[in-house]
């Protein structure tokens, strides 16, 4: 069988790696590099944790993602995930709901009092008087470098094609190809639309209109050098206890330490520049200099902003059936790559017609269906990342 990606980000590669380890053939098509730098999933770092309080489905499939993280290093034969743990600031009662709950889905997890979490770590800047609850089974993603490596593994296997700079300009579910703006059309038996925040007007108007997109600004920082030993140490930390949601990734594997929040977050109507606007550096810098100890402005090294897009009506990713074994899939940020591995795999299994596995994520093993199935050829103004 032949399996046409059009993007060349995390879904559209695992998605690639799964379908050739199963013996089909595959053709990945992008308007940019493979990888690409200023793609969506390309960055230094991702946060994997599995605790979604509350849900015991969703956190279970975190703790699934993990251990295929570890399978997909020995696939790849790359080391690109720091099992550093994580760290979620919450109140003493939610920290043991959340360890009994993660206790149950498989992983391991530690509550840390108020005290304990100041001493253990004073420089992180946790919200005065909250607690937390740690797990191990977590860490950082390397997401260029495992980027790199997917796109290095399909290069060399001879049932893959990648074609770099070839823009992605419609899509045809009735007969499973694509048409790419130089004329060309790539004809598959079934076909991947890994939808980014360039591509949205591939989609009918009606699920377009689905999609939001969001612009968060990052921060990357260089820790001074007497405090470079304490933040090596220092697990991926989720949520600071702050009300605008503070979080960070410390440094690791030569990366520097990075910093956002949730209210740094903001819905958009297109995709910006490369500049990250002043307001919302400045808007990061002074929510830092409160939380951290010792945090400077000089400590800054670079900034930017990432564009994600979400399904309206959950804030999560989308994933739709366009017409026989021809999909879409519109990925949500950091959460859809922490689960990339699951969702790599059910989609290769829809595209090759197995029977998908149910993976306990809800966008995923429920899709929307279009009542006709047919998505006819549009152009669109932006191609495909």
């Amino acid at each position: 069988m032949r399996v046409v990606l059009a993007g060349g980000g995390v879904i559209a590669l695992l998605t690639a790696v799964e379908c050739v380890s199963a013996g089909h053939e595959v053709v990945i098509a992008d308007q940019a590099d493979i990888p690409f730098s200023g793609a969506t999933s390309f960055d230094r770092h991702r946060v994997l944790r599995a605790l979604h309080p509350g849900d015991l489905a969703t956190t279970a499939a975190a703790v699934g993602a993990h251990h295929a993280w570890i399978e997909l290093e020995h696939l790849l034969s790359t080391a690109f995930y720091e099992q550093s743990g994580a760290l979620t600031a919450l109140g003493t009662d939610d920290a043991t709901a959340a360890r009994d709950l993660l206790t149950v889905a498989g992983s391991k997890a530690e509550v840390f009092g108020a005290d304990e979490l100041a001493a253990e770590f004073p420089h992180a800047g946790f919200a005065p008087g909250t607690g937390a609850v740690f797990e191990s089974h977590a860490g950082i993603l390397l997401a260029d470098r495992l980027l790199a490596a997917c796109a290095g593994w399909l290069r060399w296997h001879a049932h893959a094609e990648l074609h770099p700079h070839r823009k992605v300009v419609g899509v045809d579910a009735d007969r499973a190809e694509v048409r790419l703006a130089d004329g060309e059309m790539l004809r598959g038996d079934a076909v991947l639309l890994a939808a980014g925040p360039w591509s949205r007007e591939l989609l009918a108007p009606e699920l377009s209109r689905e999609l939001v997109l969001h612009r968060q600004t990052m921060l990357y920082c260089d820790v001074p050098p007497a405090d470079a030993a304490a933040w090596a140490a220092t697990p991926a930390i989720t949520s600071l206890g702050s009300d605008g949601g503070a979080w960070l990734v410390p440094p690791v594997a030569g990366t520097p330490l990075k910093l956002s929040a949730a209210s740094a977050c903001r819905v958009v109507d297109e995709v910006g520049g490369a500049t990250v606007p002043s307001w919302w550096r400045e808007h990061l810098i002074d929510t830092f200099t409160a939380l951290i100890p010792g945090f400077r402005r000089d400590w800054l090294i670079d900034t930017r902003d990432c564009h994600y897009l979400a399904r309206r009506s959950t804030l999560g990713p989308m994933l739709a059936v366009l017409g026989d074994r021809v999909l879409s899939y519109a990925a949500c940020g950091g959460s859809s790559f922490k689960f990339a591995p699951l969702i790599a795999r059910s989609l290769a299994a829809r595209l090759t017609g197995a029977e998908p596995a149910p993976t306990g994520l809800e966008p995923l093993d429920r899709p929307l269906v279009r009542a006709d199935g047919v998505h006819p050829i549009r152009p669109a103004l932006r191609g495909v990342s």
